[in-house]
């Protein structure tokens, strides 16, 4: 096997060998290249013929169940790669009888892009691993209803793409349309989410579980929440988030539920610890899953495109029972529980979206202008287990009362517990969501641009952004096409940016390495 695409990958340079560090072993990954070779396949073949929704589908999730901690089955993944294959036999239906073959629609073979020169391998992983991260972005509005033509045919051409042997002049660009086209597919998820379930309002969450019998969920996907809620109605259970679940509390057709009543553990790489011998099913909707451990194997499920061997999976139907019948069996803890954040808070708050940091600007810009407020940070990103993530919680102790930490996706959980106070009646940490939810903190961006009279990169704003997985490079993709400078990103760089590429983002975009939140801090509050 050979995979570099997340922030843990062996010795900075790339998992091989037996099993990777995700814990995926080496047929699983040698597995998820076949699926991707057979969609670039598929791409190949749409390119003169006839694409359909279930082609789009199809796409969509086959780029998704790519990402890391998604699937670790290897039964399901040949599924995909039969659905694949299956589906490009329906598009050019005369390619698999033809006596004389073009291969233009063949599969790809991985290896000749993992093998190919440094600066070409560069460009083409920031293109495949945005569009696998811009993938799962879409799915989740997919779900809901929403689709979008640019972002679907942008697949098909990234993809192709990725089977050509296409030079520098050609992929440098294309690097940046994934950029923009990720922004149009966070803008449509996040219409999804506030026109189905409401715009997200403050909301304070607390880390206890009470008595009786509860489910965990975790993942990305709100409207499995929905459901399971739905069916959970009167039953005597209590629904827990956990992990990116977490700004579900805040979305008003999510909250009227009374049983959605708190937040259970962190971020998901503490998963392993955190469920040992948990009272209570965990359900999985999305990524964010580990290898799952024994001490509660009996205990987790599956759902949409997450699949582990051997566990239970719930499928198109949503049928919750065997999640709800495993609750009622364990029962839950006998007596409430407090649990607290990784710095001991035992409550933590959400709901900042652009939709109600907007609806406060004035009193924003006023303090900007007073000097109530002399800097924002966007401290935010994927967590991870590598060592090092404490420098997000150091730097975000260390920060001055006079400024405010705009925060989103997991990596939240190294701080979110943290009481800073508050500026102008705004708490200092204000939590913007999921990852998903990136497309706020742009928002915002702009808009205070707009209301100075200036351009982003004047604002006295300074992106400290973490990184793990492949949604977190579709986000700096988009950041680079905004033109967004002057980034810091940790704890490593990615592996998968080859020494070229680097120096051309380091002089372009001046992106830059954490260091440690002193030096960082100095330079950038001078």
């Amino acid at each position: 096997m050979f995979c570099f695409q997340c922030e843990q990958t062996a010795g900075c340079s790339g998992c091989t060998g037996a099993a990777g560090v995700c814990g995926k072993k080496s047929v699983t990954a040698d597995l998820q290249d076949e699926l991707t070779g057979a969609l670039v396949g598929l791409a190949h073949a749409c390119m003169n013929n006839p694409k359909t929704e279930q082609t789009d589908r199809i796409i969509i999730e086959g780029l998704f169940t790519t990402i890391t901690n998604v699937n670790f089955n290897d039964e399901t993944l040949r599924e995909m790669i039969a659905h694949v294959r299956e589906e490009k036999g329906r598009v050019v239906p005369g390619c698999a009888a033809c006596m004389s073959p073009c291969g233009n629609t063949s599969d790809y073979d991985m290896k000749r892009m993992w093998e190919a020169d440094e600066d070409i391998r560069s460009l083409k992983s920031l293109i495949l691993f945005g569009i696998r991260g811009m993938a799962a972005y879409a799915y989740h509005a997919m779900v809901l209803g929403y689709t979008n033509e640019e972002v679907n045919d942008f697949f098909y051409r990234a993809l192709f793409a990725v089977g050509e042997d296409f030079e520098m002049e050609d992929l440098l660009p294309l690097v940046l349309e994934t950029g923009k086209v990720n922004l149009t597919c966070m803008e449509m998820l996040d219409r999804a989410n506030t026109e189905t379930f409401g715009t997200p309002v403050p909301t304070e969450v607390p880390l206890m579980v009470e008595k009786g019998p509860f489910i965990v969920i975790t993942g990305h996907d709100l409207y499995d929440l929905k459901l399971l809620l739905e069916q959970t109605k009167d039953k005597g259970i209590n629904i827990y988030t956990h992990g990116e679940m977490l700004p579900a509390h805040a979305y008003p057709e999510l909250k009227k539920y009374p049983h959605l009543k708190g937040n259970f553990g962190t971020a998901w790489q503490n998963q392993q610890k955190e469920f040992a011998n948990i009272p209570a099913p965990v359900l999985y909707t999305t990524n964010c899953l580990m290898p799952v451990k024994e001490s509660y194997a009996d205990r987790v499920f599956t759902t949409e495109v997450v699949s582990y061997p051997e566990m239970v999976h719930i499928g198109e139907d949503k049928d919750f029972t065997p999640v709800i019948e495993k609750a009622l069996e364990l029962g839950g803890y006998k007596e409430d529980t407090q649990f607290t954040g990784i710095n001991g808070g035992t409550k933590v708050m959400t709901g900042f979206g652009h939709g109600t940091v907007l609806g406060v600007a004035d009193q924003v810009i006023a303090a900007v202008k007073t000097g109530d407020i002399r800097h924002f940070f966007l401290v935010g990103g994927c967590d991870g287990a590598r060592a090092g993530r404490n420098y997000y919680t150091e730097f975000v102790k260390q920060t001055p009362k006079d400024t405010m930490i705009l925060t989103l996706a997991c990596g939240k959980y190294r701080f979110n517990d943290l009481d800073l106070g508050t500026i102008g009646g705004l708490p200092r940490i204000l939590d913007m969501g999921q990852c998903n939810d990136a497309y706020s903190a742009i928002r915002v961006a702009v808009a205070l641009a707009e209301a100075f009279d200036c351009g982003v990169n004047e604002l006295p704003l300074s992106m400290v952004l973490s990184w793990y997985e492949q949604k977190a490079v579709c986000i700096l993709l988009t950041l680079l096409h905004l033109g967004i400078k002057n980034i810091k990103l940790g704890p490593t760089l990615p592996a998968f940016i080859s020494p070229n590429i680097l120096n051309y983002l380091v002089d372009n975009y001046g992106i830059a390495p954490i260091t440690t939140p002193e030096a960082d801090l100095a330079e950038i509050l001078g």
